[in-house]
């Protein structure tokens, strides 16, 4: 009797849906999966509906077809809309990017209640919540899927003033790790990756509150520290990000799964 196996997806994945899409890393992962051949579903926050748009636009010129919603990925019932109306725009759910993500640069004997609800319930909470709706959505299809989910080199090492975000992006790293071992069986990989500093409006903003912190003058003073001691003397881009993307969500990455993949030029090396 033959051995029985895990579906395989083997064909061209065809719909990504990407959170936090309007700006950044998230925005650069759409434009690349666009670029790619595949039909995409942006979300963001009601406050980012402007640069969504202008995105939609940007992946409508790549002449792929692009559905925009907004969703606040922490509240349940706003994940299971954007999951239905992403299954009713397009039948199908081959790639999810769990992106969305927030950032606090703060002592940890400072932080307060507030600032841990706050981080946990967009970071952890919020993948949580699309993870499971993207899992239900591609055990139902029955072909197999990709499941990528933004965690950061800061979730393998900690970081002083970064204590709950370090924590946050720890826990994707073990969501990926648990996950993976659970859907294996349905042809579904589960991936996430761990950029270090990227090129981003929310990364220069945190380096300035960073700096304050360890008596540095600015932000910039501290990237150029960071760049000095990377094996590759330059922070990232979004497009470095989006370029790993790419790859976890195709087919050439079908064996890979349960792996958080740091995009640093080299400065953390597993």
């Amino acid at each position: 009797m033959a051995d029985s196996a895990a579906p395989v997806q083997t064909n061209q994945p065809h719909v990504a849906l990407i959170t936090g899409a309007a700006q950044g890393i998230g925005r650069a992962i759409a434009l690349r999966l666009a670029e790619d051949g595949l039909d995409i579903v942006i979300t963001d926050l009601k406050s980012q509906r402007m640069n969504l748009d202008g995105l939609a636009d940007e992946v409508r010129a790549k002449g792929r077809r692009c559905l925009v919603l907004e969703c606040d990925i922490s509240q349940e019932e706003e994940v299971q809309r954007m999951m239905q109306a992403a299954e009713q725009e397009f039948n199908s759910l081959d790639v999810m990017v769990a992106n969305a993500g927030r950032i606090l640069v703060k002592p940890m004997v400072d932080a307060t209640l507030a600032d841990f609800d706050g981080i946990f319930n967009t970071n952890v909470r919020g993948t949580f919540l699309c993870l499971r709706a993207a899992a239900q959505a591609m055990i139902k299809q029955g072909r197999g899927g990709r499941i990528i989910s933004a965690s950061s080199v800061s979730g393998k090492k900690g970081m002083p003033f970064h204590s709950i975000y370090c924590a946050s992006k720890s826990a994707i790293r073990s969501f990926t790790q648990a996950l993976a071992s659970e859907l294996g069986s349905h042809g579904i990989t589960v991936n996430a990756y761990a950029p270090g500093p990227v090129d981003t409006l929310l990364m220069h903003g945190s380096a300035d509150e960073f700096a304050k912190h360890v008596g540095l003058p600015d932000g910039k003073t501290l990237i150029q520290s960071y760049q000095a001691n990377a094996a590759l003397p330059r922070i990232g881009t979004p497009e470095d990000i989006a370029n790993m993307v790419s790859f976890l969500a195709g087919k050439d990455s079908a064996y890979i799964t349960g792996q958080t993949i740091t995009i640093d030029g080299g400065s953390w090396m597993d």
